[in-house]
């Protein structure tokens, strides 16, 4: 039986970097780090065990690039340079057991809440959301805009300087790049808003930053959604700026599928599925990662045949931190939930983790 092509290594053709298989753990919200955003050892321990585990690459949570990006507790912080000595901690643990290692870096936006950054969320616009705990944010103005890049700039050379590998900068789920992106939620009558090149400007200038401010050896990627209905960022405008950003020299473009074997919601009839939409969008020579609903390695081979170059773990590499070493046994099937609170700190998966995992329905069960 030969072995999944998914273990096979990959090179990254810009800055040579090389992977020793094609599998990324995906950035995860885990709420384990300290309250002013230093890492903690339960973070570490969940990521180094799924270096030691044989990820390729692996990424760390969302961390906020400023103080006023902060969306939950927990939350590991790249904001200051008193928080150098835990990053380098960090990405020091990751080398040592061989993986690759990305921060993903973001701000909040309309997603960082006052009771955490005590002052009102910025965004895009002033804009109204459904939900009990939304604050309606005022809309960012340029002063705003300019640190908040110049906060991601600096952030990456701060990762830099600990020692990872690379950024990916957090353009997917909502947050502040997101609604600088969506219809909805960006209104702005500016050189910000309106037209979509106005509304990738955001990002296309964090990504100039970004590199200008890190290594030229440094990774630098986005991870992007194919669509946020409720912001107004859909499918046809999300493959522009992915190719937008193909253009802009990004090491990677790391599609947030959330169900990887569907076809987009905006084409239901389609059989071409959203992996080879990018796929077809960024050409042929700028690496592709694809994450969503990717259990089993046979899955995982499956998204590499529809264009990815490599796909990203999240919630199968919760239960499974051995997720690659295990994948190169013949028939081997992952465990999957619910879990046992056993069987997740087995994984190096924290009591402050499970108790987040908990919130999840169906995700972790008292029943042995």
């Amino acid at each position: 039986m030969t072995s999944p092509q998914i273990l096979e290594p990959y090179v990254f053709p810009r800055t040579g970097t090389s992977i020793r298989n094609r599998l990324v753990l995906a950035a995860m919200t885990n709420k384990q780090s300290h309250a002013d955003g230093t890492l903690s050892d339960d973070e570490l321990e969940w990521l180094a065990a799924r270096a030691r585990g044989g990820f390729g690459m692996v990424t760390t949570c969302a961390a906020h690039v400023s103080l006023d990006g902060q969306g939950w507790d927990g939350e590991l912080g790249v904001f200051d340079d008193s928080l150098l000595p835990g990053l380098a901690r960090l990405a020091g643990a990751l080398r040592s057991e061989g993986a690759v290692s990305l921060v993903q870096i973001f701000h909040g936006g309309v997603r960082a809440p006052s009771r955490l950054t005590g002052q009102q969320p910025f965004s895009a616009s002033a804009f109204q959301l459904d939900g009990e705990d939304f604050e309606v944010p005022r809309e960012a103005t340029v002063l705003d805009i300019e640190r908040t890049i110049a906060a991601f700039a600096s952030a990456a050379r701060r990762c830099a300087e600990a020692g990872f590998d690379g950024v990916e900068i957090h353009g997917a789920h909502g947050y502040l790049i997101t609604q600088f992106l969506g219809t909805i939620s960006n209104t702005r009558d500016d050189e910000w808003g309106g037209s979509l090149e106005n509304r990738a400007r955001f990002l296309r200038r964090i990504v100039a930053a970004v590199r200008e401010a890190t290594p030229d050896a440094f990774l630098v990627g986005v991870r992007i959604s194919p669509e946020v209905a409720e912001q107004g960022v859909e499918l046809e405008d999300s493959l522009t700026v992915a190719k937008w950003l193909a253009a802009d020299g990004v090491d990677f473009v790391h599609v947030s599928n959330w169900d990887s074997f569907k076809p987009p919601a905006a084409h239901p009839e389609s059989d071409k599925m959203l992996t080879t939409w990018f796929r077809e969008a960024v050409g042929v020579e700028v690496p592709l990662i694809a994450t969503g609903s990717v259990w089993t390695p046979a899955e995982a081979d499956q998204l590499l045949t529809q264009g990815a170059n490599m796909v990203g773990l999240a919630r199968a590499a919760i239960g499974n931190a051995s997720w690659p070493h295990s994948a190169a046994r013949p028939d081997w099937i992952p465990a999957r939930p619910p879990y046992t609170a056993e069987h997740l700190r087995a994984a190096g998966v924290s009591e402050k983790m499970v108790a987040y995992m908990r919130l999840w329905k169906g995700f972790v069960t008292d029943v042995r």
